[in-house]
């Protein structure tokens, strides 16, 4: 009886360290992942804002009609419509109301 009591002290004393340990590591993941989403969310915004500058820079069409700038100006649209593709979107949880 000493000895199941021993095992399962030990037992339970094993699981509460490995318990901690993952906490610990899992905060730490949910930190690094916390500042990765800023990073992505901060760069989002820049893509953002320089797609709707370049928009409004060329609203009447005054440099794409010009042969050698508007070469330049449709490649910079090019690089934009690329980029555009990389903006972080909202996405909710499936259980989540939108």
């Amino acid at each position: 009886m000493i000895l199941l009591t021993i095992i399962l002290v030990v037992g339970v004393a094993i699981s509460i360290f490995t318990t901690i340990n993952l906490l610990r590591k899992n905060e730490k993941q949910e930190d690094i992942l916390s500042s990765y989403m800023l990073y992505l969310d901060r760069i989002s915004r820049c893509i953002e804002l320089s797609d709707n500058r370049l928009k409004e820079i060329d609203a009447k069409g005054t440099f794409k009609s010009d042969d050698e700038v508007g070469f330049f100006f449709d490649q910079v649209t090019q690089i934009q419509a690329i980029l555009n593709e990389f903006q972080v979107r909202e996405v909710s949880e499936p259980n989540q109301p939108k």
